[in-house]
């Protein structure tokens, strides 16, 4: 019986430690950007990331006249080269969150000479 009374006072210090560890760690939160600040997704937005530090899991929102624009996540070759590959994510509404995944991303607007004219972003995060 004083066998069973020690085992349940280990069992309460390590739920008041455990309790102790939740409320003293930070919370980690994911940050959003707006890509293009004010002006959102347009022409000449490639080189908004530059300054910025961004991480895995933070998110970016696309704001944008769906009408005239789109957001196609695409590899580093469709970036450099103003072409969506097969199968590319195109995103369509005016007010897209991506979130980003560890490493580079990159995003082109795929309506006729968009790209070209600097409606494209990389992003790199850590």
């Amino acid at each position: 019986m004083c066998q069973g009374r020690g085992n349940a006072i280990r069992a309460m210090i390590i739920v008041v430690a455990l309790l102790c560890l939740l409320i003293h760690s930070a919370p980690v939160h994911a940050a959003t950007y707006t890509v293009g600040d004010k002006l959102g997704w347009t022409f000449g937005v490639v080189n908004w990331p530059k300054g910025k530090t961004f991480k895995a899991g933070d998110k970016l929102v696309f704001k944008y006249w769906r009408l005239f624009h789109n957001v196609v996540e695409v590899d580093t070759d469709g970036y450099n080269n103003c072409k969506a590959p097969e199968g590319a994510k195109v995103h369509k509404t005016g007010n897209d969150t991506i979130t980003l995944k560890k490493g580079s991303n990159s995003f082109i607007c795929t309506v006729f000479g968009h790209c070209l004219l600097g409606m494209k972003i990389t992003v790199n995060a850590n």
